[in-house]
């Protein structure tokens, strides 16, 4: 969704940044996991199909969608210089709008898919939370 195509959230232990180009590869691999396709009901498209798909969530007019797509990134890690931001991948947050044009109401969705992030799930899940109502 354009809306959302340059905005990065930035909390006190995870950043949101839209879902880009160079996070497919590594997503592409995490919906492989027979775990995650189990738990989000969906079955993996092809790399090309993924690039496909995020290059449409991309561009799609505001109007049209309701989704917005980021990914969620260990702040931790995001803030080393040395570690590329693929690197730093846990998740990603999908906040669906009820109404594109009333932003304050939303459903919200989030997959926690790195391996060694998922036994974190509930904790980024709240951190995630208690950071969205400080702001709110």
């Amino acid at each position: 969704m354009k809306i959302n195509r340059n905005t990065v959230l930035e909390g006190h232990k995870v950043v949101l940044v839209p879902y880009n180009a160079n996070h497919v590869t590594r997503y592409h691999e995490w919906m492989k996991c027979p775990e995650l396709e189990h738990l989000t009901p969906s079955e993996p498209p092809t790399l090309e199909q993924e690039y496909d798909m995020q290059g449409s969530w991309r561009e799609d007019d505001d109007s049209k969608t309701s989704s917005c797509t980021f990914i969620i990134l260990d702040k931790q890690q995001w803030a080393d210089p040395c570690i590329e931001e693929e690197q730093c991948m846990v998740g990603d947050f999908n906040m669906f709008l009820m109404d594109p044009t009333d932003l304050s109401s939303a459903e919200l969705e989030i997959m926690i898919a790195g391996d060694a992030h998922r036994t974190r799930k509930l904790v980024i899940i709240a951190l995630l939370k208690r950071e969205t109502s400080e702001q709110g």
